[in-house]
């Protein structure tokens, strides 16, 4: 009998010893998983960051993009106004050269 004790005796101390050995190993992956939580924590708020750049730079196109139409609509109603008064311009010295011409016509009849 004193060999299936020992038998059982070896079993016993087989199992705590593994049992330990699990333990260990789940302690050290729970411990492993904040770390990789950790991680993907700090890439993610290394993501929003560079979200957060590149809509501030976006904006700051956009800005510039507005400015630039601004300055256009300006330019294009200075050119405008300039037109219409080249154009009155011209209008009157065509309508005072054919006013010359007919006079100069007049005493020819």
């Amino acid at each position: 009998m004193p060999r299936p004790m020992l038998l059982v005796f070896l079993l016993i101390i087989l199992i705590i010893t593994s049992q330990f050995e699990w333990k260990q190993s789940l302690v050290n992956d729970i411990e492993a998983t904040p770390t990789m939580s950790q991680k993907q924590q700090l890439i993610s708020k290394n993501e929003e960051a560079i979200k957060e750049k590149i809509i501030l730079s976006q904006e700051k196109n956009i800005q510039r993009l507005n400015e630039l139409v601004r300055s256009l609509r300006e330019q294009l109603l200075q050119c405008q106004s300039n037109n219409e008064t080249t154009s009155e311009t011209t209008e009157s010295t065509l309508t005072d050269n054919v006013i010359e011409v007919e006079r100069l016509q007049i005493p020819e009849d």
